[in-house]
């Protein structure tokens, strides 16, 4: 039941989700001229009479009058004007669309490219910023533009059509209507001219319009209109809570890079469409990848070059053909990942289980006899430890064709410069036997050739490893075994060495080549990690959402070799990178944050700007933008680079919503704190207040009664306790109001970094001028350096106890101060007299308000706000107040204990 409750909120979130946003009605036709364009007009004007805001986006009339005479009379958008090679193209105005938010609009041709330097490349991807401002879409396509039969149009038709349209964006279906004609029909328009011109419908005829392609494509565009029809009704039973529709599991995608990536993509995602199950495309990383550059640089030593044209250029045909298979396995709806293994079928495997898949799709595998005897082919493994999978093998004719040609020509499978390397590891170990038995007079000789081979072996692949050895062996039998200079052998004991030597160089070699693979299969996936933890390190020393940015925009640059900028809740940095940004850069981060997509360089959206823009998320909201701007002469971005950037990404994000979430926690503390003081402050006024108040008026009433005849000294004593009680009074007023305006808006912790000694030192100063007889003895800790606090009242704060020492220490006796750093970055100042001493028992209660005590704040000529406002200050800023047994158990000891900050780190230029 669980499950069942499951995937029945899962769909009820769904189908909340959609109706949130626009909804999609698509006119799907089977070939061009089956009337979508005027289906998709009369079903508008019909809704147009029934009052629905209805606005033409952009149609296609093509000249057709019967079109025309349907646009007449709805609401139109006016198209924009591009510029494109010293002509003016018309092409829809998303932003006009936006700003008039009609109920309806119509944008036909959904598969269209759009002009050079518009924001999006395709017009499906003005489709879906319409649907994600919440405007519902009438759009039309024909069959063969679904990305995910570009493969089986091109085998029905011969062509191979350029503009197509993901199968993700029918996910946000409304509606789809099939709108055919029987082929007969379609043909006899085409004839009299209501497709094409006369000349280009002769041409049509003959190829894409013919009777059997027509036949098969309304056969394709049924069956596909018949597949989202059964996936909306297992939705919507799935969301009633209805039992009977089963839900497949997962399907994994194997792709190697090696020419048939993108049609086992398509195929895969038909598979799992049909299913209806979630699915997924891997590609296993044995190190040959990460080892190309270095792989280069030893083929570079060894054949200057031919380096850049060998292994290498190989490698980047190879990552470019995955890097498309993964970006249209994204476009269909499925994920992506790269597996790090040189154990192909295992890491396949594995993935399997973690997904709870259970098919694997993989290509038809090159066919080599020998993988084939001994089971080592991948379809053989995979039948052998993969029992409990359903398999399915797909192949192209492409396919076999290039695997009978790479049989013919096994030879061609070298790179350029390993058979240079070949060549002089056999001639180096030929001439160094030679060397080696005339001078040293080594008899087994068969050691120096071993070494060429391991030498190769670590430098190379397998197969360059078995040529050496091969070739090793065929150097020693003729130069070194007796008879020499043939391949004879004239004892069985020559027969044993030289076959015995050809098995070990050979075993040798698979392992030394092994082992390279998994050291470089490891390096690239350390380096992942690395830069990942790196990342974590940064952002856990981050306090705030600046030094968030700062910590993510250093980390950035020097993981992916990019500058980046960082924006996030309106903080931006760092401002060397904001200098590199122009209009239009700053157009596609603002697009990207509000849409929360990639956008920018290396993507479909805004492509013409030098910066790529990936949104920053949390959970729920869009935080900001990351902007990474990379060398210009960088032809394509690297799929694990990319991945990293990605990855990077998300943890910033979630650093920065931690950051906001500490901010509101510690402003939240701060207001209760705040709200605690100014209650005890407004309970106690009145008291606190009292005492000196009625001092000075009745100094100033026996003044102004009997002023006359006192004498001066009566009258000096008077005009001396009016003053005393009136710096008293000037005191708690001060700091009534620096803790009823903390919180403020202005005055809310307005933190600086300040040395404790300046602090210390300006309490005391401050102390002096009221205390002059009071002596401070400070021992401040040279390494504490600077705090990060509200410097005015933390000097209250410090104030307020020197002062409340001062009235309980004998005459002649110090108030000693100390400063220490502790453990865990905290800042311990303790205050310490020589008076009577606070017993154990109340230690923790002369913080609280109204409590009586002959001691503290309280005692001498007390109000009762001293120690109470520090607790209030010192809470604020995160830290404790406490009391304690003063020096050797004589006195008291007020504790301050607060948090020293982390300074930021500096910002690269």
């Amino acid at each position: 039941m669980g499950a069942e409750n499951t995937q029945q909120a899962d769909a009820l979130i769904g189908e909340l989700r959609r109706q949130a946003a626009g909804r999609l009605t698509v006119f799907l036709g089977a070939a061009p001229g089956v009337g979508k364009t005027y289906a998709m007009l009369a079903r508008a004007r019909e809704l147009h009479r029934q009052g629905i805001d209805v606005v033409i986006g952009i149609v296609e009339t093509h000249g057709r009058a019967e079109t025309l005479a349907l646009v007449e009379g709805l609401p139109q958008v006016p198209r924009r004007q591009v510029g494109y090679q010293g002509r003016m193209l018309d092409e829809m105005d998303l932003d006009g669309l936006l700003a008039r938010r009609p109920a309806i609009a119509l944008v036909d041709e959904l598969a269209h490219r759009n002009a050079p330097g518009s924001r999006h490349e395709r017009r499906w991807q003005d489709v879906q910023e319409l649907l994600d401002a919440g405007i519902d879409v009438y759009t039309t396509v024909n069959i063969q533009h679904l990305e995910s039969l570009n493969d089986v149009v091109h085998q029905i038709t011969g062509i191979r059509v350029s503009e197509t349209v993901p199968d993700a964006v029918f996910e946000r279906l409304r509606d789809i209507r099939l709108v055919d004609l029987p082929a007969r029909e379609l043909i006899e328009r085409l004839n009299q001219g209501k497709v094409y011109l006369p000349e280009q419908a002769a041409q049509a005829l003959q190829a894409f319009f013919s009777p059997s392609n027509l036949t098969a494509l309304r056969e394709l565009a049924m069956q596909t209109v018949a597949e989202h029809v059964d996936a909306d009704l297992r939705e919507t039973r799935t969301a009633r809570g209805l039992a009977g529709i089963a839900i497949q599991r997962h399907v994994l995608v194997a792709i190697d890079g090696r020419g048939q990536s993108e049609y086992l993509v398509r195929a895969g995602a038909r598979i799992a469409e049909r299913r209806g199950a979630p699915w997924s495309v891997v590609s296993v990383d044995t190190g040959r990848s990460a080892g190309a550059a270095l792989h280069a640089e030893d083929l570079e030593r060894a054949a200057p070059g031919q380096a850049r044209h060998s292994a290498a250029h190989a490698e980047q045909q190879r990552q470019r053909e995955l890097d498309q298979a993964f970006a249209l396995a994204r476009s269909l709806g499925g994920e992506t990942e790269v597996l790090h293994n040189t154990d192909v079928t295992q890491a396949l495997l594995d993935a399997a289980a973690a997904r709870g898949a259970r098919s694997i799709v993989i290509g038809r595998t090159r066919e080599r006899p020998i993988a084939r005897i001994f089971n080592r082919t991948l379809t053989q493994q995979l039948l052998q430890r993969g029992a409990r999978y359903e398999l399915t093998i797909v192949s192209t004719p492409q396919a076999r064709q290039r695997a009978r040609r790479l049989q013919g020509l096994a030879g061609e499978r070298l790179a350029r410069g390993e058979p240079a390397l070949i060549a002089l590891a056999t001639l180096g170990a030929t001439a160094a036997a030679a060397l080696a038995e005339r001078f040293v007079g080594l008899e087994d000789l068969s050691t120096v050739f071993l070494i060429a081979v391991l030498l190769v072996a670590s430098r190379t692949r397998m197969v360059a490893a078995a040529i050496t050895a091969v070739l090793c062996f065929l150097a020693y039998d003729f130069l070194f075994i007796e008879p020499r200079f043939t391949f004879l052998i004239s004892a069985q004991r020559g027969v044993a060495t030289v076959l015995l030597f050809l098995a070990a160089a050979l075993i040798a070699g698979r392992l030394a080549s092994r082992l390279r693979m998994q050291v470089i299969a490891l390096r690239a996936a350390n380096t992942h990690a690395t830069a990942m933890q790196n990342l974590a390190r940064q952002l856990s020393k981050a306090a705030d959402l600046g030094q968030v940015i700062a910590a993510s925009a250093s980390v950035l640059q020097s993981a992916l070799n990019a500058q980046a900028w960082i924006r996030i809740n309106g903080e931006s940095g760092p401002a060397a990178a904001a200098q590199h940004l122009d209009e239009k850069d700053k157009a596609a981060a603002e697009w990207s944050q509000q849409h929360g997509q990639p956008s920018g360089r290396y993507t479909d959206t805004l492509a013409h700007c030098a910066w790529w823009f990936l949104p920053v998320r949390s959970d729920r909201e869009t935080l900001g933008v990351v902007g990474l701007r990379f060398p210009a002469g960088m032809g394509r971005l690297p799929f694990e680079q990319r991945r990293l950037a990605e990855s990077m990404t998300e943890d910033i994000g979630q650093a920065a919503l931690r950051a906001r979430l500490v901010s509101d926690l510690e402003a939240a503390r701060v207001t209760g704190e705040t709200e605690r003081l100014r209650s005890a402050l407004l309970s106690s006024v009145s008291h606190d207040l009292r005492s000196p108040l009625s001092s000075m008026i009745g100094a100033a009433d026996s003044l102004a009664r009997y002023g006359q005849d006192m004498g001066a000294r009566d009258r000096s004593s008077l005009l001396e306790t009016i003053r005393v009680e009136g710096e008293r009074l000037d005191r708690y007023i001060q700091n009534l109001l620096d803790m009823t305006r903390l919180g403020q808006q202005g005055l809310a912790l307005s933190r600086d970094w300040i040395g404790v000694d300046e602090l210390v030192g300006s309490a005391a100063r401050r102390l002096q001028r009221y205390e002059p007889a009071v002596k401070v003895e400070s021992d401040i800790d040279a390494g504490i350096g600077p705090v990060h606090v509200h410097p005015a009242l933390i000097e209250q704060a410090i104030f307020n106890v020197l002062e409340n020492a001062a009235k309980f220490s004998p005459p002649g006796e110090p108030i000693r101060v100390q400063a220490l750093r502790e453990e865990g970055g905290l800042l311990r100042i303790d205050i310490s007299d020589r008076g009577p001493g606070i017993p154990e028992d109340e230690r923790r209660r002369i913080f609280d308000m109204f409590y009586s005590v002959e001691r503290g704040d309280r005692g001498k000529q007390g109000t009762g706000l001293g120690l109470t406002i520090v607790q209030g200050i010192v809470g604020a800023h995160m830290g404790r107040v406490e009391a304690l047994p003063g020096l050797d158990g004589r006195g008291t000891t007020i504790r301050l204990t607060l948090p020293l900050g982390e300074p930021p780190p500096a910002q690269e230029e």
